[in-house]
């Protein structure tokens, strides 16, 4: 017959945890707790030095809330996930702001959502940004930007959305953006992009909406153009393309 302990007996053998157990677990729970506070220290270090880069701020709203003896994530424009408290977006747009952007921006390592347009933001983009991996969204539009458009914006592999319209950038479309397979807006349109459309572009099948209108854009359509089965908006005026095919997509795209 099987034996039962008293409960009276084994409430009075109390089972304690060996000594190097409580040790082991509040060292875990101290790496976990600096580990939290770091990162959040790391976000809040690269938005300071964005701070730091900007020359001009009429409406004192960086200068007045972008402060240490606040949370991060109360910052105007600053956006933290509910799950790791990281900073996953920053929308700065239409605050008048003159500057440009700093290389530690890439340490945002959780932003997916970066919105700097209307602004007076100038110089090149640094290549830092290719750390931010889990990046969904880019809007650089309307500012002064220069230099060529970044072939290594094909590192987004998650990028949904990408504006650069309304900047400075030369050159050529870079065919590394034939990469991006779910980007579905490109918006490239103001700028002195020269050359031919890359015919790798109509790799992303995704795409529902492409302006590249306003540059110096030439020669013709590539026939791949068939392959955006999902383009609702088609914007390609003001440039120098020729021959019938463009005047047949032309009409189709105002009919």
């Amino acid at each position: 017959m099987m034996r039962l302990t008293p409960i009276s007996n084994l409430m009075a053998k109390p089972s304690f945890l060996p000594p190097f157990m409580f040790g082991l677990l509040f060292a875990t729970f101290g790496v976990i707790l600096s580990a939290k506070y770091s990162s959040i220290t790391v976000d809040q270090s690269a938005l300071l030095a964005l701070k730091s880069h900007i020359t001009h701020d009429p409406h004192n709203f960086l200068a007045t809330n972008w402060s240490t003896s606040t949370s991060v994530c109360s910052w105007i424009g600053v956006t933290c996930g509910s799950r790791h408290h990281r900073v996953t977006a920053l929308n700065l747009s239409s605050m008048d702001l003159t500057g440009t952007i700093s290389s530690q921006l890439g340490n945002l390592s959780f932003l997916a959502w970066l919105d700097i347009h209307q602004n007076s933001f100038h110089g090149s983009l640094p290549i830092e940004l290719t750390n931010l991996r889990r990046m969904k969204y880019l809007d650089f539009g309307n500012n002064s930007f220069n230099g060529e458009i970044p072939s290594w914006f094909c590192c987004f592999t998650e990028l949904q959305g990408l504006s650069l319209y309304l900047n400075n950038f030369i050159g050529v479309i870079p065919s590394t953006l034939g990469n991006l397979s779910k980007l579905e807006r490109l918006n490239l349109g103001w700028n002195q992009i020269s050359g031919r459309i890359p015919s790798s572009l109509f790799k992303c099948k995704e795409l529902n909406y492409l302006s590249l209108r306003v540059n110096s854009l030439e020669g013709s359509i590539p026939t791949e153009i068939g392959n955006l089965t999902l383009l609702e908006r088609l914007i390609l005026g003001n440039n120098h393309f020729k021959g019938k095919q463009f005047l047949v997509i032309v009409s189709f795209i105002f009919i």
